[in-house]
């Protein structure tokens, strides 16, 4: 009888050990996913956020956050969506902020908290190279491409060219609007300015950009409504190193001077 008793006292011990050692494990899963941020990002749109030749997510806004994240205390998580439901996945909190060439627009205030502006950007009008198209009137009669969901649609529709084009493409990605450019099945593209800045570094002899852009606009990071204390202390990490000169080191690494704004 005392051995069998023995034997439950041990068996007991041994459970309540593998208990706590999974309730330990369990905490420490739990407090490794509040220590790290899910940031939403569309990776394809250089030089913000993109996968390179190794297929690894690089771009300024990838290292920016990175910066912001060391300064908190925590951890980033990039995670690649469909930015026609990038309000979606934040609010139902599948992903924690939107920071990839997020450009900051009322509609959009009404549904996402921003950080102060980071970055100034325009909507503007790519053309292939050798075509005659030189002017925004030039594209009445056209077939004009853009990503859709996003703030190049926003530009065109407000400007007064839009009801004279022949028709309006809309893509998942700026690199499939580009590759149609260059394949003719479009006469233009409307797209980021930074975008394609960095596009005409690899391909300059493809595109060429008009010089009336379609409207001015900034870039700020989305955080999901009533999360105010994610807001506060993510921005006084970017203020931080914005202050500190990382942000100038990550700006000028990308575009070759410093763009940040302060």
């Amino acid at each position: 009888m005392k051995r069998l008793i023995t034997i439950l006292v041990v068996m007991a011990a041994a459970f309540s050990l593998l208990m706590g050692c999974s309730n330990t494990a369990a905490k420490d899963k739990e407090q490794a996913k509040e220590d790290t941020l899910v940031i939403g990002i569309d990776d394809k749109f250089a030089p913000m956020g993109f996968r390179d030749e190794k297929n690894e997510i690089v771009g300024f806004d990838i290292d920016y956050a990175k910066a912001a994240a060391k300064k908190m205390g925590t951890t980033v998580k990039f995670q690649p969506i469909d930015w026609k439901t990038k309000e979606s996945e934040l609010s139902s909190g599948r992903i924690d902020l939107i920071w990839n060439g997020y450009t900051i627009t009322d509609e959009r205030k009404e549904k996402v908290l921003f950080t102060k502006p980071y970055l100034k950007n325009a909507q503007v009008v790519v053309t292939k190279a050798d075509s005659n198209i030189t002017k925004l009137a030039d594209l009445e009669g056209k077939v004009v491409g853009l990503q859709s969901f996003s703030s190049a649609a926003d530009a065109l529709n407000a400007s007064p060219i839009k009801p004279k084009l022949k028709e309006v493409t809309e893509f998942a990605d700026n690199v499939l609007a580009l590759n149609d450019l260059k394949s003719g099945r479009l006469d233009a593209v409307v797209i980021d300015e930074i975008v394609i800045n960095y596009y005409m570094t690899k391909e300059k002899e493809s595109f060429k950009v008009l010089d009336e852009s379609l409207a001015p606009e900034e870039y700020g990071i989305g955080v999901k409504k009533g999360n105010e204390e994610l807001l506060d202390k993510l921005q006084k990490a970017l203020d931080e190193i914005n202050e500190d000169g990382t942000a100038a080191e990550i700006s000028t690494k990308w575009f070759g001077e410093d763009k940040v704004l302060k």
